[in-house]
């Protein structure tokens, strides 16, 4: 299993400084992962980095904290909801005379998710978080921004109770990755130390957010130049870094179904969880700065990125009680 499938980075300020390892291993022991109960729907929790039991919960490979956090959900299906909350309604209306009202209705839903909750079944994603203190980078095992959230949302809150901040923001480059990817693609040239591969999303930012992919299909077409002319910008585009490493960039600066060439088919066998996770951090931690240069190079904090398309992820800071409910649909779908 590779340590990463996605990853989404955020640049740490320069002021901070890292807490005591044994202190920040306690605070998440302290916070371990429980399994759903009969009646819970949501559990989220730290486990050990390394799979085993009594392992540590931060791991240091080569200078990387290495963290897992677990998240498992109960889902009650919402039609099996609606049935039941239909049947529930009639026999009020049957034997009262009188139709649920709104609060009632919500009362009587509430009700049947607890009951059908033992019977759900439990979907559990774990994230790979990655504190690169070397280079003050913070990197998440998340497929989006969004997914990312709710669990830099759990790590902020383990650092305040050990009275600690970690301030966060987006990766931000001079080029956004959008423009960089239809030049590269305009021009059929790829930026150096990278070969363009065979997955292709355009959309439209306009009212009709029309939609353009390719799936194993040669770019080297003119309508793709055509595509971008009349608006549309990639989103995701398969890129191979150095024939090492293979991901989709996103339009957000996200790299999505990495593949270390010839790691990844050895991770978690001989050599153990140490040898792997040298591997995938050393060939990550090269790939970034080369990735930066080819999107123009990394700009300072709340400069934003030249043209950059409608949606780009904004400065964020990873603190505690920024409020709002946990999008944790997202992060299950996007380990």
């Amino acid at each position: 299993m590779p340590l990463f499938k996605n990853l989404i980075a955020y640049r740490i300020a320069p002021e901070w400084t890292a807490p005591p390892v044994e202190t920040l291993e306690a605070e998440l022991l302290r916070l371990a992962f429980q399994p759903c109960g009969p009646t819970q729907a949501l559990s989220v929790g730290w486990v050990p980095t390394r799979g085993e039991d009594n392992a540590a919960m931060v791991e240091i490979v080569a200078g990387h904290w290495i963290m897992k956090l677990a998240v498992e959900r109960r889902a009650v299906p919402a039609g099996a909801v609606r049935d039941e909350l239909e049947v529930r309604c009639k026999a009020i209306e049957a034997q009262h005379g009188r139709k649920p009202g709104r609060k009632e209705k919500s009362e009587l839903k509430d009700e049947i998710v607890h009951s059908f909750l033992p019977r759900a079944f439990s979907k559990r994603a774990v994230h790979v978080l990655w504190l690169d203190t070397a280079n003050r980078l913070l990197l998440v095992g998340a497929s989006s921004t969004r997914a990312a959230e709710p669990v830099l949302k759990q790590l902020a809150d383990a650092l305040a109770e050990i009275r600690h901040v970690l301030p966060l923001a987006p990766l931000n480059t001079a080029t956004s990755p959008s423009v960089a990817m239809a030049q590269w693609l305009t021009t059929q040239e790829a930026p150096a130390g990278f070969t363009v591969d065979r997955d292709l999303e355009l959309k439209n930012a306009g009212e009709e957010k029309s939609v353009v992919r390719y799936a194993r299909h040669t770019l080297e077409l003119a309508e793709i130049g055509q595509h971008i002319q009349e608006g549309k910008l990639p989103t995701q585009l398969a890129l191979t870094w150095e024939g090492k490493v293979s991901f989709v960039l996103t339009e957000t600066l996200v790299l999505r179904k990495l593949d270390l060439h010839g790691v990844d088919d050895n991770l978690g066998k001989d050599n153990g969880f140490d040898a792997d996770a040298a591997i995938a951090t050393g060939e990550l931690t090269l790939l970034l700065p080369d990735l930066l240069d080819a999107l123009g190079g990394e700009m300072p904090l709340g400069v934003p990125a030249a043209a950059a398309p409608a949606g780009a992820a904004e400065k964020v800071a990873a603190q505690p009680g920024d409020g709002g409910p946990a999008p944790w649909e997202d992060a299950l779908e996007a380990s």
